[in-house]
């Protein structure tokens, strides 16, 4: 019972959010989830009764939302498209890092919300976000900026990335590989490359789904990370307890799906249940956000974002160049 009060609510956030994020797809229910938080816990004073069932979905639900998102991976989904992909997503993930972390220490910028932005750029938005966060130990203020900071590209991207296409004279499947490379979220590849054509939103999807993948790599490297600097600081923290094991239930699920090859159908659900429980997760972390933490991150972090995501399109552009799809 202590728990279910603030479970309820991130769960009433989530129904409302959801209905407006399916209105206004571009924006989605993540963000209106975050958003509807941050307001309630900046204007109304939430009984201290509610913070642990708050807390539970801004940390549990979050880590159950990235598990169901493993059964709408498969292996067989990828085909040869995808593994096309492949080499274009890891150098602009690659390039993505490293610029990451120079401009972090330019711009002296907080090193989890730099990770953060950087892994939300270069993999898949807020679940990439939401898969990261939790083994770097992330503050949920870090969480929801970072988070607000790839939606605005995300944004953005919808609208300039079919005109640029158009621009450089790119074929549907070349496009497709260029919004699946570089745009950071699913929605707005599905939204960008289904403006441009058939062929070019099927390339992009499948695009997006390999580079989705890229979680497991880059969580276990985080992973391997915080356990050296655990050890340097000598806290006693055990391995089993940093050990991202969500992780490897994602894994799980993601074979599951390739043994039993599951129709577009059950896909579908499985992409709904993960959608709303990570809108869940996202309530319960706008509700522990405070205007303040806002405004003293300042504009230095969205420059992060929009240097990087530049940096992403630029290797994503030449890789596919290299590769002839350009």
């Amino acid at each position: 019972m202590s728990k279910s009060r603030g479970i309820l609510m991130t769960f009433i956030i989530a129904l409302i959010a959801s209905i407006m994020g399916s209105k206004f797809p571009v924006i989605g229910s993540a963000i209106f989830a975050i958003v509807i938080g941050i307001l309630l816990n900046n204007f109304i004073e939430i009984p201290k009764k509610y913070r642990a069932g708050i807390q539970f979905s801004s940390k549990k639900i979050l880590h159950y939302s990235i598990i169901v998102l493993g059964f709408t991976l498969s292996f067989q989904s990828i085909g040869s498209i995808g593994w096309r992909s492949l080499p274009i997503i890891i150098i602009t993930l690659l390039a993505a890092f490293i610029i990451v972390f120079i401009l972090m220490k330019i711009f002296k910028i907080n090193e989890n919300l730099s990770i953060l932005i950087g892994v939300g750029t270069s993999i898949c938005g807020g679940s990439a976000i939401a898969a990261t966060s939790p083994i770097i130990k992330a503050k949920e203020n870090e969480v929801a900026f970072a988070i607000s900071t790839i939606f605005l590209f995300n944004l953005i991207a919808v609208f300039i990335f079919p005109p640029l296409g158009h621009l450089m004279n790119m074929g549907q499947t070349a496009f497709g590989y260029f919004g699946g490379t570089a745009i950071n979220d699913t929605s707005s590849v599905i939204a960008a490359t289904s403006n441009y054509g058939s062929k070019a939103l099927e390339t992009g999807a499948i695009v997006k789904l390999t580079r989705t993948l890229m979680i497991v790599p880059v969580v276990l490297f985080f992973t391997y990370r915080t356990i050296r600097k655990e050890k340097s600081k000598q806290t006693g923290t055990s391995i089993k307890q940093i050990f991202p094991w969500f992780i490897v239930w994602f894994i799980v699920a993601s074979l599951i799906s390739t043994i039993f090859n599951f129709s577009p159908t059950v896909i579908h659900i499985f992409q709904q249940i993960s959608l709303f429980l990570i809108t869940m997760a996202m309530a319960g972390i706008g509700l522990n956000v405070d205007f303040k933490q806002f405004k003293q991150a300042g504009a230095k972090p969205i420059l992060l974002g929009l240097v990087t995501w530049i940096v992403v399109i630029i290797t994503s552009l030449i890789s596919m160049k290299l590769i002839n799809l350009l």
